[in-house]
């Protein structure tokens, strides 16, 4: 059951416009958090194609290495030596690689940016 309980205009008021600022702040953190996810979205594609690019890196310094004949070789070691320079490539981009994550970080939102405001691609 509700009393009658009746509002002065500027109470009213008031509390409109104090709903309106929670609203404005509500909608303000989550574009923040929007942006924030979005931000580490591109730090992890940036730093993915860093790890990608040093593995193609590296696997040139390998093919010339060796097998010891008796317990290494075969299909195996291809398959494991393939994993293993994919792991290097993701420490070495991890360990901040050789700063190509940050360009490709920074092209990606110019390319994003221009799509924002209708720019040809």
């Amino acid at each position: 059951m509700m009393n009658n309980m009746m509002l002065s205009p500027d109470t009213a008021l008031s509390a409109m416009q104090a709903g309106q600022v929670n609203s404005d702040k509500t909608s303000s953190l989550q574009a923040q958090a929007k942006a924030a996810a979005k931000d580490a979205e591109l730090s992890r594609v940036a730093k993915d194609f860093e790890a990608v690019f040093l593995t193609e890196m590296l696997k040139p310094m390998f093919e010339g290495l060796e097998v010891d004949g008796m317990f290494g070789g075969g299909k195996g070691e291809e398959v494991f030596r393939g994993m293993m320079l994919d792991e290097y490539g993701k420490i070495l981009a991890d360990k901040g690689g050789i700063g190509l994550a940050d360009n490709i970080k920074a092209e990606l939102l110019k390319l994003q940016e221009a799509q924002g405001k209708g720019e040809p691609k």
